[in-house]
């Protein structure tokens, strides 16, 4: 079985204690931590190694290093062959600091991304900044609907219900272009 799958299997086990469970990730999240308190200090330093030599450096057992690698993984420079990696599988930890503060907000994880680590790295308007669209990254906005006596969006003057509002066809047409228009005034 590989190690990402005996991670999975583990960590997220349905049948398991939840007081157990709470123990397992809370302890998880406070390894977490004191890794990415060493790869922040110096987040040019690409550390190399095997998922075992890795496990070692940072005084991880194997299972929680695959649980590590896992969470990371999307926000390395080069993603690492996680579905397929034993002990001895040759990984790196070069990550990508933008995409890795990132993803540490869209996954809620203030205790990572309040780390006065990314004070050396990040200014706290830039962090604001990364913040506020790593937020957005989620977010889905609907197409706001047009009432039929609201003027046309198409610019004519006209009410809704006079102009584009006449047709089914046309309204999808309408639809189509207001989302674009929409989505072009938020960026």
């Amino acid at each position: 079985m590989a190690l990402l799958e005996e991670w999975r299997s583990y960590a997220y086990n349905q049948q398991a204690d939840q007081k157990q469970m709470q123990a397992f990730w809370a302890d998880y999240f406070e390894q977490e931590k004191g890794v990415y308190e060493q790869l922040l200090a110096s987040p040019e330093e690409e550390v190399r190694g095997t998922v075992k030599e890795l496990a070692e450096k940072y005084g991880l057992d194997i299972q929680i290093m695959t649980g590590f690698l896992d969470g990371i993984n999307d926000s390395l420079k080069e993603p690492n062959p996680i579905e397929t990696m034993e002990e001895d599988t040759e990984v790196s930890l070069a990550f990508d600091t933008e995409k890795l503060y990132k993803n540490m907000v869209d996954a809620k994880a203030d205790w990572l991304y309040n780390l006065p680590q990314w004070d050396a790295i990040y200014d706290e308007e830039t962090r604001k900044k990364f913040y506020l669209e790593a937020k957005k990254m989620n977010t889905v906005i609907k197409p706001r609907k047009i009432g039929r006596n609201e003027p046309c969006p198409c610019g004519s003057g006209r009410k809704y219900k006079q102009c584009h509002g006449r047709t089914k066809e046309l309204e999808a047409e309408l639809q189509e272009m207001l989302a674009a228009s929409e989505e072009e005034a938020e960026q």
